[in-house]
């Protein structure tokens, strides 16, 4: 597993206000969409492309698309809505799946709910959107289901991880095949499994307690 943090002083700023008690529903996710836009440039900089030739109003070039079979994007529900739009405004030519995880708030294991995704994911590259990479569990589960369909390369998108979700993903995925994309590396979990000192539930901010 590879880890990229986006150290970058306008990731800093925004996460610094999503961090904030203070920070209502509708910034948080105006803000989180800034946010997923500015991860996912440094998500896709090694996307593949291939060459294509291109006419000016003045002359002939090459340039580059997007290589088939195009990129899937998979937000895992229901925080990981709220990244969508971030990333489909870097990628619009990419599909979407989904897939729905709920984790236990006694054992902290987090189980399948929903599962929309292709059955043939052979040749692709495939972004993953959750907001926080806490224990680890929800990622291994989801990055094996992918892998499992045939994908070649799996990065996941973050707001901020945990030590101790990096460290399970990582014994979990010892190759380079799976990256991990992240605005901040946090202190650590507390015994709820939140981490520490984090911004709270992502899901319940983006969209309000239910």
């Amino acid at each position: 597993m590879r880890t990229l943090l986006a150290d970058h002083p306008l990731v800093t700023h925004k996460l610094t206000l999503l961090r904030s008690e203070d920070t209502d529903s509708a910034t948080f996710r105006r803000l989180t969409d800034e946010l997923v836009t500015l991860l996912a440039y440094e998500a896709t900089r090694d996307i593949r492309v291939a060459p294509v030739s291109v006419t000016t109003p003045v002359g002939v070039t090459t340039g580059a698309s997007l290589a088939d079979p195009k990129p899937l994007i998979v937000p895992v529900l229901r925080a990981g809505i709220g990244m969508l739009d971030g990333m489909t405004r870097l990628l619009p030519s990419a599909s979407v799946g989904f897939v729905g995880m709920v984790r236990d708030e006694e054992s902290l294991v987090a189980a399948t709910y929903a599962n929309r995704l292709p059955t043939d994911l052979t040749g692709r590259e495939v972004f993953v959107l959750d907001p926080m990479l806490a224990t680890g569990g929800t990622l291994v589960t989801v990055v094996n289901m992918l892998l499992d369909r045939g994908a070649t390369e799996v990065t996941a998108i973050c707001l901020l991880a945990a030590p101790e979700g990096l460290a399970k993903i990582d014994d979990a995925f010892p190759g380079d095949n799976v990256r991990v994309v992240t605005g901040a590396v946090d202190d650590r979990l507390n015994d709820k499994g939140y981490i520490v000192p984090g911004l709270g539930d992502a899901g319940d901010r983006l969209f309000g307690e239910i």
